[in-house]
């Protein structure tokens, strides 16, 4: 029998409950184990295994044990545990995925925990912790965080004679054009998890109403702006590679050096730099996308509603996300957590051992009230499979912009009906 991820995650709350009973009887024993889930962090392995020697040493007796799952595994894995009625105690998740187990009843409600612990709810930046809120309740702990910016490649701009980054859409859209030419192209953007949105919300479009029990995408506006990028795409000016490609393509083509800007969150940088010999301080720019408009694409850490030993699972992401913790994952994996003193200690630290970095990671706590593509909806990802492939059509010339903004303005709808 075929079980889509809705049906596997409700079925957890079920599964969930009757295993409570037999939790209850061997209590003493399953209180003294705890297990994380992490998302494709092996490289981590000494900062996770010094997390979980210190936290054994102050709770004697306790057991810790982590799983790490690549990004395709981790959802198929979890969903299977949950129906198992043997959750990780943790889980690290990324995106909009943890709406989807918030709604189904599959995570911890940490909002009274965070009420009666304000240390703990006071260290994070209130933007990003607000990413993690559905219905007014908290569900997950910040674990490090991203949102998109523009890469400019400096030496494109120069041979084209532009001075500095698009200060409007507009603007993007007549740079990409002017650089554009041969093997060159303008402009690449990432598209998954809504990382092009801010495409959008810089053109005043929005994809659901307030109430977002309807699609408000398809207007005149919205009609226009995509045959616009359409008409940009088929001239060069934006890599085809935007609509296709995933991660790697994307990051790759604009790493080769013949890309001019480059729409993606902040991880992107370092694969960037990683494979383009060219980048560094003089030749690679980071800025806000005109608007200041950003999609977040963050990790968060959150304790499953069927664990045996919540309590101590609660004392383990506190203690992790604390100053001391948070500063020795940023520093290493030079990432920002939402730490707010620790954010702004690394910042100071690497404008000396890394400035290019600085620059790239600032924007990430900058505007942070400009996030878009982040709706709070345990159908997120069944939106995306609505409304992107009709979008990716006309982008690539296959249907006429008005055509698929209605084929997906329909199936969104229904969606959201069905929701």
């Amino acid at each position: 029998m075929n079980l889509d991820r809705r049906t596997l995650v409700k079925g957890a709350a079920a599964a969930a409950a009757t295993a409570a009973l037999p939790a209850r009887i061997g209590q003493a024993q399953a209180g003294k184990k705890i297990s994380i889930l992490t998302w494709n962090i092996p490289d981590q392995a000494d900062l996770i295994n010094a997390w979980i020697k210190a936290f054994q040493t102050k709770h004697q007796g306790v057991e810790v044990e982590w799983l790490d799952k690549k990004g395709p595994e981790l959802p198929t894995f979890y969903q299977t545990q949950l129906v198992a009625g043997t959750p990780p105690d943790i889980i690290n998740t990324q995106g909009a995925l943890w709406l989807e187990y918030a709604a189904n009843g599959a995570l911890q409600d940490l909002t009274d925990h965070f009420k009666n612990d304000p240390e703990v709810k006071d260290r994070f930046q209130k933007d990003y912790l607000a990413n993690w809120t559905y219905e007014g309740k908290n569900f997950m702990f910040p674990f490090y965080i991203t949102k998109t910016l523009l890469f400019w490649n400096k030496s494109m701009f120069k041979e084209a004679g532009l001075a500095g980054p698009p200060e409007t859409f507009d603007q993007v859209m007549q740079y990409a054009a002017k650089m554009a030419g041969g093997e060159k192209t303008g402009f690449i953007t990432l598209n998954f998890d809504w990382l092009f949105w801010p495409l959008f919300a810089a053109n005043d479009i929005k994809l659901l109403t307030p109430d977002m029990k309807q699609a408000a995408f398809n207007t005149p506006q919205a009609q226009e702006l995509v045959a616009k990028l359409a008409k940009a795409t088929d001239s060069g000016a934006i890599n085809k590679v935007s609509w296709t490609g995933r991660w790697v393509e994307n990051n790759g083509a604009f790493a080769a050096g013949n890309v001019g800007m480059h729409h993606a969150h902040s991880p992107a940088f370092f694969f960037v730099r990683g494979q383009g010999k060219w980048v560094n301080p003089e030749t690679l720019g980071a800025a806000h996308f005109p608007g200041g408009w950003s999609t977040p694409n963050s990790h968060g850490l959150g304790i499953s509603k069927g664990s045996k030993s919540p309590e101590l699972a609660y004392e383990f992401l506190k203690m992790i996300t604390n100053d001391e913790w948070t500063k020795r994952f940023a520093t290493e994996r030079k990432v920002l957590t939402g730490n707010v003193r620790t954010d702004t200690a690394v910042l100071q630290e690497m404008k000396t051992s890394d400035p290019l970095a600085e620059q790239v990671l600032r924007t990430q706590i900058e505007l942070t009230d400009r996030q878009v593509g982040n709706w709070a909806t345990p159908v997120d990802s069944q939106l995306k499979e609505a409304f992107y492939p009709e979008l990716q059509s006309a982008l690539l010339g296959r249907v006429s912009a008005k055509d698929a903004l209605a084929e997906a303005e329909r199936k969104v709808n229904r969606v959201l009906r069905r929701a």
